[in-house]
């Protein structure tokens, strides 16, 4: 069966920008290979030429021979129309859960190993809610917001990669996390107002967790050490950490106690200046009332 466009045409490139392979994403690189290598073995056992397999799954020819030669990141789509066209008995489509890792960026990838390690996450954020925190709408609009604009795939594959980062939520155990919001993003209604209720309620849905704090820094305190920007500190099960903050250490990663110390003593400046958490969440119930 050849599956088409809506125009009658078969998917090309220009038909899905934003899939290409990042040359500096070595995992990325090998997965996506390692799959196309695959899909051409099977394509070729099974006696039909790339023209014809293309028809099958309903992309032209150009593209079977960029994702079979790792060029291009494969749909979903098209590794469940292949594995039907080639009758693989869902080893095919099953590739998509290493290949759809690929789609989300590197360092964002990366970020979300280290907190899928950690057993204790402590952010502070100043200028937005924390991604871990945010709803689907709200990560959307935030990212169309960059100049210059992401294209529309770019938009989607980081709205996915934030969202999948939320999956440390439902680690068993989970780790204690905690966090830190300054008012006035809160205040700030993006996505419009029932965006904004929808993200209030979110806050107040994660916030009521048992492993998880979360507290508001009010506009109307003192200076705090957070004035610089993000603050995030990952601690693992071998006593190890990493953190990062935007004012210190040119807004690296770092490791070495001597550093990680520092980070400490900010953050925990910034906790006991914000709003204890019951406070926190009261703040939060009464922002939602006057939606």
């Amino acid at each position: 069966m050849t599956v088409e466009t809506d125009a009658g045409r078969l998917k090309s490139e220009a038909d899905e920008p934003g899939w290409e392979v990042d040359p500096d994403d070595e995992w990325g690189i090998a997965v996506i290979t390692t799959v196309g290598r695959q899909l051409k073995l099977r394509r070729e056992a099974a006696g039909m030429r790339a023209v014809e397999f293309g028809a099958a799954v309903g992309y032209g020819e150009d593209m079977v021979y960029k994702i079979e030669g790792g060029k291009r990141i494969p749909r979903q789509e098209y590794l469940d129309r292949a594995d039907e066209a080639l009758d693989a008995g869902g080893l095919i489509s099953a590739a998509w859960e290493d290949v759809k890792k690929v789609r989300y960026p590197k360092k964002v990838r990366e970020l979300g190993k280290l907190e899928a390690k950690a057993v204790e996450i402590g952010v502070y954020e100043c200028n937005i809610v924390a991604g871990l925190l945010q709803t689907p709408e709200h990560a959307r609009v935030l990212i169309e917001a960059a100049q210059p604009p992401y294209s529309p795939d770019d938009v989607e594959r980081m709205v996915a990669a934030r969202l999948a980062r939320q999956s440390v939520y439902e680690r068993d155990p989970a780790p204690s996390i905690h966090f830190v919001l300054e008012e006035a993003p809160l205040r700030r209604q993006i996505g419009g107002t029932m965006g904004w209720r929808r993200q209030l309620e979110r806050l107040l849905e994660v916030g009521r967790l048992a492993s998880v704090t979360l507290q508001v820094m009010p506009t109307n305190v003192d200076a705090h050490p957070g004035l610089d920007g993000r603050i995030e500190l990952l601690k693992f099960q071998d006593g190890t950490a990493v953190g990062r903050a935007d004012g210190l250490f040119n807004g690296r990663p770092v490791s070495e106690p001597r550093q990680l110390r520092i980070l400490e003593l900010q953050y925990g400046t910034i906790r006991a200046q914000a709003l204890p958490p019951r406070e926190s969440l009261a703040f939060i119930e009464k922002l939602l009332g006057e939606t």
